[in-house]
């Protein structure tokens, strides 16, 4: 869309060779084969401590998709968005571990930046995935039901805890937290635990935020489920609207265990379901605040023309855009120009742990279509207006 297409905007705090160096790195990306066994062989070597490895992963993927290996570290970063009208979420992005003691190290980092984060509009939403304080197959026996042993049962309670401990003091501290959505097997349990929090501690205005995966079925429904179920108890509702992440491994284990397929059918279904989501929110903005997690340009602007549309400012604190580190830019700094509420997911963490997220977005970049070739097109068109 031409109101996106604004490179001089976009990458105005980008030097000419962090331009090239990007560029390079998308151009791998868009290889899908490439890209399959680079991030293969990258989990390897860093897994095992090959340290030249980790200094590369950090000078090029590290450093496009993440702001540091600590906050302090990242909070460069954070300061030169801010500058632009930009917000940052920090995204502890520590993936693939389960067991106690790392989710509750987890649990405390989350408090910690609540506790960082106080006081700070720079940093307007906390976030975390549920999986980072529980196991992912007892989140998937609580949502079927399952009858759970003592010992799961003691191990569910803190999960529950968790949950609680970090919305409490988002609560205590005026803080809004997002709550990511992840694989659909768990995400039944994950939305419970969130609509109970929600009737705690969203009695006033959303401080709790539950993410909905707009490529999978049933989700509008759900949301007008939720509605009448926060209207009977009077709370509000805070969304994090996004498209998901998980479409080749949930098209793979619905093949494999025979049950059906819970994404939509195509691309243009899902984009149609999003722009359903859109509608379904600006229909009800007495009740539900959105954050709108997209790299959509069309999904974008349709955000702004329901805004004016209904004469909403554009700075309206119920609506929120948002972007990843290191992607969409030109979505990103045009909204900020504009006045919007718009942040970027800021993840950090120590290199070798982070990889895992690393890999997960490259494959991601080069299995949505058309994603890397408009950050490539994008890139090359600001550096040769550069050269004029």
């Amino acid at each position: 869309m031409p109101i996106f297409n604004d490179t001089k905007v976009a990458f105005a705090d980008k030097s000419d060779a962090q331009l090239r160096k990007a560029y390079w790195m998308f151009k791998m990306i868009e290889q899908p084969a490439l890209t399959s066994l680079g991030t293969s062989v990258l989990n390897f070597t860093v897994h095992n401590n090959f340290p030249f490895v980790t200094g590369i992963v950090k000078s090029t993927l590290f450093e496009q998709f993440c702001g540091g290996e600590t906050r302090e570290e990242s909070m460069k970063v954070v300061k030169q968005l801010f500058k632009r009208g930009v917000g940052s979420i920090f995204d502890y992005s520590i993936e693939g571990k389960e067991d106690e003691e790392t989710f509750d190290a987890v649990c405390k980092e989350i408090k910690d930046i609540i506790r960082f984060s106080v006081g700070n509009p720079a940093i307007p939403f906390i976030v975390f995935k549920p999986t980072a304080f529980g196991r992912i197959d007892l989140y998937e026996a609580v949502g079927k039901g399952a009858e759970l042993t003592s010992s799961q049962k003691e191990e569910w309670e803190r999960v529950v805890r968790r949950f609680d401990e970090v919305c409490s003091l988002c609560h205590e501290n005026d803080k809004k937290v997002m709550v990511d959505a992840e694989e659909t097997w768990m995400q039944d349990a994950a939305d419970q635990l969130c609509e109970e929090m929600m009737e705690k501690y969203n009695q006033e205005k959303p401080i709790v935020w539950n993410t909905i995966q707009m490529y999978r079925t049933g989700r509008l429904e759900y949301m007008e489920a939720h509605l009448q179920r926060a209207r009977e108890k009077n709370y509000f509702i805070g969304y994090k609207i996004v498209r998901g992440a998980y479409m080749e491994k949930e098209r793979a284990r619905a093949a494999e265990k025979g049950y059906a397929d819970p994404i939509q059918p195509t691309k243009e279904a899902s984009d149609k379901n999003y722009n359903a989501g859109i509608d379904f929110v600006m229909n009800h903005l007495d009740k539900v605040s959105a954050f709108f997690g997209t790299h959509n340009e069309i999904s974008s602007e349709l955000v702004m023309d329901k805004m004016k549309s209904k004469s909403l400012e554009n700075g309206n604190p119920h609506v929120y855009f948002g972007q990843l580190y290191g992607m969409s830019d030109n979505i990103t700094f045009y909204l900020s120009d504009k006045g919007y509420n718009v942040a970027k997911y800021l993840p950090y963490g120590p290199v070798k742990d982070v990889v895992p997220y690393l890999t997960r977005r490259a494959r991601e970049n080069t299995s949505v279509a058309g994603q890397t070739g408009r950050e490539l097109g994008l890139i090359k068109k600001e550096l040769d207006r550069r050269k004029k």
